[in-house]
């Protein structure tokens, strides 16, 4: 691999080591003991790794895009496994697959656990696998600038005017990301700390919204947030990582506003509302708004937590929000809502224009002069096929697994869209400690395909596809 790659993991490296000196002091601040000594090798060892790929150099040629893919897959192999040392050694007795199960769960910002019952576990590893997530979305969000140039011009509108990235041009988005991430991350932990929650769970829930993550400090939501108040804030925090990251930024420093860095968020704003309409119309006589709120939110963020409020007959409405996700440049997954929109318009158009060949029907997004081309609208569509077909392989693959078809169903979408199983998806009591090795490492795998799959996959289609 070249300097460059080297050097993108060798920071996420450095930055796992940080979080290991942290979590020493906070273990020795509050007495913690029983599970010192893991933090200790995880921090020496990211820390020689990081130390090792940042001097490493090699050829001074610009990498292939398929080469910065491979950066990109490994880093999700190799950073895990560091991540799972403390797990590991922990005096729980994980084996190595469930430690690096829990470690990739969190990683990929998906929040699947392994343990049973959170307060059995000392507060120091329920910080580290918080921490996991944090890492796993600015990750996430780097790889997408590191990757920038297999997107569509129209994403790339919403974050620059500039049509390809050089390497000076890559290192200050990612600063931005970096101070934008942190500082998102500092504010959700202080408005908690406003509406009366405790340090320790407000610096968990914020490592895990910021991310999309799912980790919970505790076996139940409604432990940590009692009042409507409170609800709603969660609720509305959790849109942090619906939309993009640059949203607030743009709106705030960006002195010539141009339309094209909001089209995305503008369109987003809109469904959001329309949702919530429908929501507040139709499915808030027998429950509080603030549960539907929050249920909306965590689905549509794809973090998936909820309170216990089981809702047999929407959960396949929010299955549907899970899949269709939120912004491009925001650590949520999903098909995303302006790809689902544009594929949906141009196929109206399409059908239209057979009604009336006399009427010109404009392929054109709302709000902004962007058309989307023929090209763009067949990668779209390659991504739901994709999609559909990776969710029927995983829902076969796990039904073969003596887990029921609707499980199975439920199961799939959510691992491939990276967001955790909870009441709301009637999965909340759903067992990943004692499944089979051959499933754990069968959702191992989907889970890392749902966090990379539009970065790959679609790159090497449009290699055979797209040849221009």
């Amino acid at each position: 691999m070249f300097a460059l790659q080297i050097k993108y993991l060798s920071f996420f490296f450095g930055l796992i080591s940080v979080l290991s000196f942290f979590n020493i002091i906070y273990s020795y601040y509050l007495n913690l003991y029983l599970n010192l000594d893991t933090y200790y090798w995880s921090f020496i060892l990211s820390l020689i790794v990081s130390i090792l790929f940042y001097k490493l150099s090699g050829p001074k040629i610009k990498p292939s895009i398929y080469n910065k893919i491979f950066t990109v897959l490994i880093g999700y192999i190799l950073l895990p496994l560091v991540l799972s040392i403390p797990f590991y050694f922990s005096i729980y007795n994980l084996t190595f697959l469930n430690s690096f199960f829990e470690s990739v769960s969190g990683f990929t910002s998906t929040g699947f656990t392994i343990f049973e019952n959170i307060k059995h576990i000392d507060q120091s590893l329920i910080l580290w696998r918080s921490s996991i997530q944090w890492i796993g979305g600015l990750y996430f969000l780097f790889s997408i600038i590191f990757l920038i140039d297999i997107y569509d011009e129209n994403f790339k509108k919403t974050l620059t005017n500039f049509i390809s990235f050089n390497s000076s041009e890559i290192f200050k988005q990612a600063i931005k990301i970096f101070l934008l991430y942190s500082g998102l991350t500092l504010l959700i932990f202080i408005i908690l700390n406003i509406f009366s929650i405790r340090a320790f769970d407000s610096l968990n829930l914020a490592f895990t919204i910021i991310s999309s993550g799912g980790f919970l400090p505790v076996n139940d939501l409604s432990t940590i947030f009692k009042e409507n108040s409170q609800i709603v804030i969660l609720s509305l925090l959790m849109l942090l990582s619906f939309f993009s990251i640059f949203f607030g930024y743009n709106l705030i420093f960006i002195k010539n506003r141009n339309i094209n860095f909001f089209y995305e968020d503008l369109h987003l704003i809109i469904y959001l509302i329309i949702v919530i309409t429908i929501f507040f119309l139709f499915f808030s006589f027998n429950s509080a708004f603030s549960d539907n709120f929050l249920a909306i939110a965590t689905s549509i963020s794809n973090i998936g937590f909820s309170l216990d409020t089981g809702k047999p007959n929407l959960i396949f409405i929010f299955l549907i929000l899970v899949i269709i996700g939120g912004s491009f440049f925001s650590t949520s997954s999903g098909l995303r809502f302006i790809k689902v929109y544009s594929l949906f318009k141009y196929s109206m158009n399409q059908i239209l224009s057979f009604s009336r060949p006399k009427n010109i029907f404009m392929n054109k997004l709302m709000f902004t002069k962007i058309n989307f081309n023929f090209d763009e609208i067949n990668k779209y569509f390659l991504t739901i096929l994709i999609f559909i077909f990776s969710f029927l392989v995983l829902a076969s693959l796990l039904s073969l697994s003596d887990i029921n078809f609707e499980n199975s169903f439920k199961l799939s979408i959510l691992t491939l869209m990276n967001t955790v199983n909870s009441s709301i998806y009637g999965l909340a009591g759903f067992d990943f400690n004692n499944l089979h090795f051959l499933t754990k490492y069968t959702l191992i795998f989907f889970m890392i395909v749902g966090r990379i799959e539009l970065l790959t996959i679609l790159l090497l289609i449009k290699k055979f596809l797209f040849k221009n």
